[in-house]
């Protein structure tokens, strides 16, 4: 059964702009993606050509400086795209968040020199980027990354540091969305001791002579998001491609984090609504004893708790995005909208498929789909359990060894 264009939700934006903004995306959602998602996931096809239709239409560059392609938005506004893009296909939605996720190293630690070259393309010149943290054996970890990068050639700067020359990356990494066919990768690698101020971040070409993919990883759901494992086998990356300082890597990762987190936090919501929309309209169509079973105290209930946990967690998204958007600190704040909502979606997908009964198990409905691709949300991203660790360190403190 093909998918239905999401329900259009009522939201609070701060400019005629990004009301525009918003129309558009329905319109491309409504023409372009939720009638070919169900198809195209069961057949496990990443639609490229969405992506260049997003760049084309200057969405997969919303909350970065027009000077380089981007859009100008705040995240109050770039989040609510994601949560338009995801509702009708989470491949889409969360790509963008990936994309964007690759793009925040150079957009906040590249020189002006790097921005210039490679930002547009990046933003809004039809590329596709992807993001390199985790490896086989570094996942919640992600500090003890083994991915090693070494200088080759190169001189010394007056201050004493080494600069020029090419880097040479050797390693692997893994659950990489977007692995083997992106464009570009923002890679983190070790080129000094053990620990987070050891490593540094590059901005490593798709094609580079050494990088290759494996097989993409068979998966519960995103089936149509290829995650594959990158091997780097001495990929050589001139130093111009180095963003930030040597051993400041580690510090861009975190930072990247923090917003990427709440770009998977409106993706939770966008599903979660979808599932939502689902259960309703089946719910108040479907009789039973007469009379539609939307009538029955028992699943009104589960709908009305489906309906606060959306409304709540898009205010949490919301509320952290705003901070972010005023300069302030909000890290807390997104681990806890990435909690929230990721945990919500789960909840609210799995409850759509009760209400469906029998037909939400089969895939001739799409809430059986919903509900695999919430589980991924509460990984992604840092896991949940990270998150809480997270949201405890800002409260308590650090743990005491």
């Amino acid at each position: 059964m093909p998918d239905r264009a999401p329900q259009p939700v009522e939201r609070q934006l701060p400019t005629e702009e990004a009301r525009d903004l918003v129309a558009l995306v329905r319109d491309i959602v409504q023409r372009e993606i939720a009638p070919r998602a169900a198809e195209q996931e069961d057949a496990g096809h990443f639609p490229r050509e969405i992506f260049t239709l997003l760049s084309e239409a200057g969405l997969l560059g919303l909350p970065y400086d027009s000077d380089f392609g981007g859009g100008d938005q705040p995240y109050e506004v770039y989040l609510q795209v994601l949560e338009e893009l995801a509702a009708a296909r989470l491949t889409v939605g969360l790509g963008v968040s990936v994309h964007s996720l690759a793009c925040h190293a150079l957009a906040g630690y590249g020189t002006k020199e790097q921005q210039s070259e490679h930002l547009p393309a990046m933003l809004g010149g039809g590329l596709l980027g992807a993001y390199c943290l985790s490896e086989p054996a570094s996942g919640s970890d992600a500090a003890s990354l083994r991915t090693k990068a070494v200088r080759d050639g190169g001189g010394t700067s007056p201050s004493g540091a080494e600069s020029g020359g090419d880097w040479v990356i050797t390693g692997t990494k893994a659950w990489i969305t977007h692995g083997g066919i992106a464009d570009f990768y923002t890679v983190l690698a070790r080129t000094g001791g053990e620990g987070a101020r050891g490593i540094t971040a590059f901005l490593v070409p798709g094609d580079a002579e050494g990088l290759s993919a494996a097989v993409p990883e068979k998966k519960m759901g995103m089936k149509g998001s290829p995650t594959a494992q990158l091997h780097f086998d001495g990929v050589r990356v001139p130093d111009a491609r180095r963003i930030g300082e040597e051993g400041q890597g580690f510090a861009i990762a975190l930072s990247a984090l923090d917003s990427g987190r709440l770009g998977i936090a409106a993706c939770a919501i966008g599903v979660a609504q979808a599932a939502l929309d689902e259960a309703l309209e089946y719910a108040t169509g479907r009789q039973q004893f007469g009379r539609p079973i939307a009538d029955f105290q028992g699943l009104r209930f589960m709908l009305a708790d489906m309906a606060t946990q959306i409304e709540a967690g898009r205010a949490l998204y919301l509320a952290a995005a705003r901070l972010r958007d005023a300069g302030r600190p909000f890290s807390r704040q997104a681990a806890m909208a990435k909690l929230f909502c990721t945990d919500a979606a789960m909840k609210v997908t799995t409850d759509a498929v009760q209400v469906l009964g029998g037909y939400g198990y089969t895939a001739d409905f799409p809430v059986e789909r919903f509900m695999r691709e919430a589980k991924v949300l509460q990984i992604v991203e840092g896991t949940n359990q990270i998150q809480r660790m997270v949201i405890a360190r800002h409260l308590a403190g650090p743990e005491t060894r």
